[in-house]
């Protein structure tokens, strides 16, 4: 059989090597740190899924910087709530925050809200695309009515939203398409069939795009792909039916904490970092080897992905037994 002994060696010391690049990363993000509240200041920025989770935290380090918002989603309530802090921890006044309520799935209101948003600030300067739901169900359990809930929300309505705003960034030659996908769109990962088939569309589909607008250098076609992030996403994903709750939320304290998500982000964004991987071990690890050495990729998600479902059958956080704390 397998040299499991060996091939686990190995795999042990290139979750080691892995941490050299995080300490250079750390060195990088002392020069460039600075480069988000220098470069993003006074952009007009739009963000979908604002009302929890990354998009939440995007909003409040955007708000402290001094970026003019405009907050979606389909709660609206919710995005009061969000407002409301971002004026009491900036110097931002209420027409510098506008509320626009969004479900992407409705792609027929795409347009009108896109002209909202131009119509108050005159511009878009960035679109942050975040909104989005995840999922935990194994796929011969699924209704495939999820899959096509996923795929709704998740890619068609990005895309949707993103044509009617790059049509405007085209017109002024300059803007920024930010995609908050997931390590899941380099990779694939059991119990999310359907979100890696939605992240690995997106993926292609702003990869495919980039090369389209490379007559205007000054539009930036940006994929951040965090993995386990700290954040609501968890207790609203897609399970085996449409309506159907996910019961096991779970401990989510072993993942990045969203601030630090954000703040890599917001790096990303400043310096046009055309794809970053905004994860700790052992999902880097895997992207890396996904990249680089697919059979020992596929080796070492097998064995993840027999705990990953063993943790969510027994009603933990499917990630929580095996996932580094993250620093």
């Amino acid at each position: 059989g397998p040299p499991w002994p060996l091939l686990w060696s190995i795999s042990r010391v290139f979750l080691e090597y892995l941490e050299i690049p995080r300490l250079l990363e750390r060195d990088l993000l002392r020069l460039k740190e600075s480069s988000f509240s220098l470069v993003l200041p006074g952009k007009v920025v739009w963000v979908t899924g604002a009302s929890s989770g990354i998009g939440e935290e995007l909003s409040y380090q955007l708000a402290k910087i001094g970026s003019p918002l405009a907050l979606s989603a389909r709660r609206e309530n919710e995005l009061e709530r969000v407002k409301k802090k971002c004026l009491e921890i900036s110097s931002l006044s209420d027409k510098d925050i506008l509320i626009v309520p969004l479900d992407l799935t409705n792609r027929s209101t795409h347009e009108s809200a896109t002209q909202s948003v131009l119509k108050h600030f005159g511009k878009i300067d960035i679109l942050v695309n975040n909104g989005g739901r995840s999922q935990r169900s194994l796929f011969v359990d699924t209704s495939i009515d999820v899959y096509n809930a996923i795929m709704e929300l998740n890619y068609l309505g990005t895309i949707s939203l993103t044509k009617h705003v790059l049509d405007h960034m085209i017109q002024r030659k300059k803007g920024k398409i930010v995609t908050m996908n997931s390590v899941m769109g380099i990779m694939g990962a059991p119990l999310a069939t359907g979100y890696c088939a939605s992240k690995h569309a997106l993926q292609g589909f702003f990869n495919s795009l980039r090369p389209e607008v490379a007559e205007y250098p000054e539009i930036s076609i940006i994929n951040l792909c965090p993995g386990p992030v700290q954040s609501q996403i968890i207790q609203n994903v897609f399970t085996e039916e449409v309506s159907k709750v996910n019961a096991n939320i779970g401990d989510q304290s072993h993942k990045m904490p969203t601030d630090r998500c954000v703040r890599l982000g917001l790096v990303s964004m400043a310096n046009d970092i055309k794809e970053a991987w905004i994860s700790d071990n052992p999902y880097l690890a895997v992207c890396y080897l996904w990249q680089y050495a697919p059979t020992w990729a596929w080796w070492l998600l097998n064995r993840i992905g027999k705990t990953r479902i063993k943790n969510f059958k027994s009603g933990v956080d499917a990630d929580v037994s095996y996932y580094k704390k993250s620093s």
